[in-house]
């Protein structure tokens, strides 16, 4: 089947593991990339660099390690937190089949692990982005429209990621009807299966696969904030990268990248909606999977739940959940070509890379013409998008689309009550914070009788006991300001 030139093609995926410094993972795995698209030379190439930024800190990374293979003039980016990664790949694929770049390189890494972790504060996850940058900086900084938190949230001190996927966890659980126990085990075999996947995966930053049992809180596996143990959350204290290069086909064949190495976009949707989670009307839902999901098979003529190979971004259990619910996968157990962010590893700002390199490896082996989804999430399921990749060329060739208008008609969000409040509401969604494993805070997204949303928590032991062995999703309770209680 012939290909018309224009159309973008993934050339080269690599990842790159171990080496203590985000520059360094980023460099070794474009060199790797280059290598695995079987044109070394390839990289002196690149004339555009797109960069997710991480914990690292740096003036123009993409510069730095283009000019490093010889790529002396080249057009950078560099998205902030906040920007779906997934948006990178999708705007290189368009450069490519708009004549705007003859080769493209996307990069991202993190060596958290020999930083000590990374530690995000409430101002960092508020994903507020520089609006510029400076002479030394890149040539472009793509940053998000709005912040990932709600100040209310950030007041009451309910900011960390997993206290509020474990919010989320709760109202999925209340929404599948489930007990306590069913919904315990249905989470650690969803789990347990994701690290068979990673003890498969040569890339993947722990093979250890581990039992249901293994998720149980214990001494070496704290409860961090229920119903998460450490192992129900994604492992960023890692040292990893990856490194994607597109072209167009015309390029290709031009330099010569073998036939065999050409991975195609079919087809790109994504939605940039940021309502925090207590102004979501359903937290048990995602309007934005669903409309991502339906775009797709708009744009295809195939359902998410058709693609061969899938990869969930998995972050923590209630974001694969969401998107089982969402995009129709339910029964489905191969849901991950790494093994998930817990185990494969979750670098910050920069797992939809290392699972597309992942997917663009297995789709080369698959039977020809499989399609992979690529699914990415930035933020507490605030974005959601999904990249459908095949060995195939699209026959209407790549196309993307943006599904917020949309998502914003389907989910206004709700009136977020700022100002002390005395009243009932239901507990749309609840969790209890733990410290060194022992129950230290409870949290309450409340729906008011007015219909508006609060945040309220509490410190009283009672409460902390009740909700760590109750379902409190949907029970009424008062709230006193910044508190609340039966």
């Amino acid at each position: 089947m012939s290909v018309p030139p224009d159309t973008p093609v993934l050339v080269g995926a690599a990842a790159a593991a171990r080496l203590p410094d985000a520059i360094e993972l980023m460099a070794a795995a474009a060199e790797a990339a280059a290598l695995d698209a079987g044109v070394p030379g390839l990289l002196a190439r690149v004339d555009r660099v797109y960069v997710a930024r991480g914990s690292w800190t740096g003036p123009d990374p993409a510069r730095s390690v283009a000019a490093r293979f010889g790529a002396a003039k080249v057009h950078s980016v560099v998205a902030e937190l906040g920007v779906l990664q997934q948006t990178l790949v999708t705007r290189g694929c368009l450069d490519v089949a708009a004549g705007r770049a003859d080769v493209v390189l996307v990069l991202g890494a993190e060596a958290a692990h020999s930083a000590g972790g990374v530690r995000l504060s409430a101002g960092r996850l508020s994903a507020e982005g520089r609006g510029g940058c400076s002479e030394e900086g890149p040539d472009e900084v793509l940053a998000p429209h709005g912040d990932i938190l709600h100040r209310l949230e950030v007041r009451r001190g309910l900011y960390l990621p997993v206290w509020q996927y474990a919010v989320l966890e709760s109202a999925l659980r209340a929404a599948d009807g489930l007990g306590l126990a069913a919904h315990a085990d249905e989470v650690a075999e969803l789990w347990a299966g994701f690290s068979r996947v990673a003890a498969g995966n040569e890339d993947a930053w722990a093979r250890h696969p581990v039992t249901p049992g293994d998720l149980v809180a214990s001494d070496r596996n704290p409860m961090m904030s229920w119903p998460y143990t450490r192992s129900h959350c994604s492992r960023a204290g890692v040292d990893q990268g990856a490194a994607m290069l597109l072209c167009s086909a015309r390029t290709a064949l031009r330099l010569r990248v073998p036939r065999d190495r050409w991975v195609f976009p079919v087809a790109a949707a994504e939605s940039n909606v940021m309502t925090p989670v207590s102004a979501r009307p359903d937290l048990a839902r995602s309007p934005g999977f669903a409309a991502v999901g339906r775009r797709l098979t708009e744009l295809t003529g195939a359902a998410p739940a058709d693609a061969e190979l899938v990869d969930l971004y998995s972050c923590f259990p209630a974001a694969v959940r969401l998107q089982i619910r969402e995009l129709g996968l339910a029964g489905r157990a191969d849901l991950t070509v790494t093994g998930g962010m817990t185990f494969a590893g979750g670098p910050l700002n920069n797992y939809a890379f290392q699972s597309t390199v992942k997917m663009a490896q297995l789709l080369r082996a698959a039977e020809p013409g499989a399609h992979g989804l690529v699914t990415c999430v930035s933020g507490l399921v605030t974005k959601q998008g999904g990249l459908l990749w095949s060995t195939a060329p699209p026959p209407a060739g790549f196309r993307a689309e943006d599904v917020s208008a949309e998502v914003r008609a389907a989910e206004p969000p709700l009136p977020v009550a700022e100002d002390v409040v005395t009243g009932t509401g239901r507990v749309a969604g609840f969790t209890v914070a733990c410290e060194k494993g022992a129950s230290a805070r409870a949290f309450a997204v409340v729906t008011l009788v007015d219909g508006t949303r609060t945040v309220a928590a509490s410190t009283a032991p009672d409460l902390l006991d009740a909700m760590t062995s109750q379902d409190w999703a949907g029970r009424v309770v008062t709230v006193h300001g910044d508190t609340f209680g039966p």
